[in-house]
Order: C-alpha cells, then sequence, then structure tokens
C-alpha cells in the first residue's frame, strides 16, 4: 500500500467518523482521539442498529399496529449498510496488518 493509498483510507475513516458523530469522542491525554474507543463506539452503535432493527422486525411479525413494513425495511436496510461498512474497516485494517507484517526491517 503506497503512501497516497495510506492518506486515502485515512482520510475515509475520518470522514465516517465525523459523519458518526465522533469526530472528537474521547480523546486522549494528548488531545487526539483513542482509536480502540472510537472503534468500539462504532461496532456498539452498528450493534444498537442492528437490534432496533431486529425489534422492529419482531413487533412488524407480532402484528403491532405501530410498526409499518417501511419502518422495517429502513431499519433493515441501516443495519445492513452499517455492517457492511464496518466489515470493510476491518477488511482495510487486516490489509493494512498484513502489508505491514511482511515488510521487511
Amino acid at each position: 500500500m503506497s503512501d497516497v493509498q495510506i492518506n486515502q483510507v485515512l482520510a475515509q475513516m475520518r470522514a465516517l467518523a465525523q459523519s458518526a458523530g465522533l469526530e472528537n469522542a474521547a480523546p486522549t491525554e494528548a488531545g487526539r482521539p483513542d482509536f480502540a474507543n472510537l472503534l468500539k463506539q462504532s461496532l456498539d452503535q452498528v450493534n444498537a442498529t442492528q437490534q432496533a432493527s431486529r425489534s422492529l422486525a419482531t413487533a412488524f411479525e407480532t402484528g403491532d399496529p405501530d410498526v409499518s413494513l417501511v419502518e422495517v425495511m429502513v431499519a433493515s436496510q441501516k443495519a445492513s449498510v452499517s455492517f457492511e461498512a464496518v466489515n470493510q474497516v476491518r477488511n482495510r485494517l487486516l490489509s493494512a496488518y498484513q502489508e505491514i507484517m511482511s515488510m521487511s526491517v
């Protein structure tokens, strides 16, 4: 991975963090966000989205009149997209890790 590609990945991660409202979450003593905390918050947010989707689907299946099929489908798609984004971040991190480990010292 070249420096340009690494900078592009970092820019994409920063944009995702900013759009998710995690830009200045959990600052460390140096004033920088802690990557582990940001990642945990992102995973927690994806988990919450999936649980909300699941509960809406269950409510619709049991015949709750306050839940429409449109709400269920939108929540399902949000959960799917958020999971796919986390999966892509994981794949990029794994790829970067593998490339770093294959570098000669």
